[in-house]
């Protein structure tokens, strides 16, 4: 016979396949760029039009829910006030910090995390590995934007007018062009480069300044599509591959989408049962 745990857990699992069909009406509508007619949501929640209805007066009723211009549909007045609240209490910075924490734990490797001071990435959190990797860096330092993985992503996500400045007045007289993957970069080469690091979001070295010392980073982005921070790892080149693809490139990428998606109320919801 069942104990009470159990049937607690099962209850759980049952949930309320009505309630999770209204949350995933108010997620298409929210991913939605333009309102949306009763015509073209059947299709994409999969469920037929008197149905679909009857859903989509109740959440007007209630105020999450609008009708615009008499048509399509958009979040009403008690969706936003849902997601003021919800904005009003994250911490973008705290959640950086939980992510690399876990991070750090399943990896075993050194990871950081840096913020764009204006001129240049600062180390906000610094955590070793339990086999320390020997580099001068620690909390509090200020990174180079053109020698550290952080550095080129904040300038590779920077206006290009400010990125421009930044890059044309170190090019006048560098100390040392930049490198990556082995190869020297002039100005061309390196603008290229930070384009692809934006597309990515990813960058990586291998051993271009640190000997033997392989580094990944990917940037955490806000709700407006800016940097909020760099997560970034790095690990001894005989057992840390950081390579696009890689475990470890992947785990850093993951880690910062999944504080991306924390910041910016992004996720799948799972399938409701609708029978």
């Amino acid at each position: 016979m069942p104990d009470q745990t159990d049937k607690t857990v099962e209850a759980q699992r049952q949930g309320i396949g009505s309630l999770e069909i209204g949350l995933r009406i108010l997620d298409t509508l929210a991913e939605s760029t333009r309102p949306m007619t009763l015509k073209q949501l059947p299709d994409v929640m999969e469920l037929s039009s008197s149905r679909l209805h009857k859903y989509m007066v109740s959440l007007i009723r209630t105020g999450y829910i609008a009708q615009e211009n008499g048509s399509g549909y958009i979040l009403g007045k008690s969706s936003l006030t849902l997601g003021v609240a919800a904005l009003s209490r994250i911490d973008p910075i705290q959640s950086a910090f939980s992510a690399v924490e876990a991070l750090n734990r399943s990896s075993d490797k050194t990871v950081s995390i840096t913020v764009w001071n204006g001129q240049a990435p600062l180390v906000i959190k610094w955590l070793d590995a339990s086999q320390p990797v020997a580099v001068n860096v620690r909390l509090g330092m200020e990174l180079s934007p053109f020698y550290s993985v952080s550095g080129r992503i904040f300038l590779a996500h920077l206006p290009s007018a400010r990125r421009n400045q930044i890059v044309d007045a170190f090019y006048n007289n560098p100390p040392a062009l930049p490198r990556y993957n082995g190869q020297t970069l002039d100005k061309p080469a390196f603008l290229s480069h930070l384009e692809q690091v934006k597309q990515d979001n990813l960058c990586c070295f291998y051993g271009d300044f640190l000997p033997d010392i392989n580094v990944v980073g990917s940037a955490i982005h806000d709700i407006n599509g800016n940097i909020s921070s760099v997560v970034s790892l790095m690990g001894i080149n005989g057992d840390t591959d950081v390579r696009p693809g890689s475990r470890y490139s992947e785990m850093v990428k993951e880690c910062a989408r999944n504080v991306t998606e924390e910041i910016c109320g992004r996720h799948n919801r799972p399938e409701p049962d609708v029978n």
